[in-house]
């Protein structure tokens, strides 16, 4: 075995891509595009840093929460931890790459291009939920739009009914962060926060 350390030893590999893998590739939003976006509530979002170190971060709320013109995304940023991790990659780069997923759908939808943030109501105001605005405003302005293939999701059977797994399987995220880091917050008597806690305080603060 090797490492692969050129493209053109990756290429020997796996060949040049060809047909419509090429042409599907469109510089905006069409029709098509624009109705899987209606329909998406849920969405990757990949960015990296001036020094390339990568993130991808998933947003989600009801499905047309993105608003989408021809070459223009608006995505509204709902509270989360304060990280901040995909804000200052898109601060340090103007870069983002998008990934649309729709539940029982195979084929998702990537979009590359021009990313800023915004805070005026103007932007804001309309995503506004039981009065809360978020405090800012994602605006990517689309450069590559495409269709991808459904062979991942047919791997992973990712939306079968059979192949999911109870929550229950894993720890709770309380009991996990307190292996990890010892963390206390939201805990009671030094436990660690339980499922229904965690699932019951994240509901007060989604928007």
């Amino acid at each position: 075995m090797a490492e692969i350390r050129d493209e053109a030893a990756l290429r020997r590999l796996y060949g040049q891509p060809a047909g419509r893998s090429v042409a599907k590739v469109l510089d905006r939003l069409d029709p098509h595009c624009l109705d899987f976006i209606a329909l998406s509530p849920f969405v990757l979002i990949a960015t990296a840093d001036a020094q390339g170190a990568t993130d991808v971060s998933p947003r989600g709320d009801l499905p047309g929460f993105v608003t989408a013109r021809a070459q223009e995304l608006l995505i509204p940023d709902r509270p989360g931890n304060n990280r901040l991790d995909s804000l200052t990659n898109i601060l340090a780069t103007g870069r983002v790459g998008l990934l649309f997923l729709i539940p029982g759908v195979d084929e998702t939808l990537r979009v590359n291009g021009r990313a800023a943030l915004h805070d005026d109501a103007e932007l804001t105001a309309p995503f506004a939920v039981g009065g809360k605005a978020p405090r800012t405003v994602l605006k990517v302005e689309v450069e590559e739009a495409y269709l991808h293939c459904a062979k991942a999701f047919m791997r992973s059977r990712l939306w079968s009914a059979d192949a999911q797994v109870a929550r229950s399987i894993l720890p709770t995220m309380g009991e996990m962060l307190r292996d990890q880091i010892g963390a206390k917050t939201g805990t009671s008597g030094g436990e660690a926060e339980s499922q229904e806690a965690m699932v019951e305080r994240y509901q007060q603060i989604l928007y």
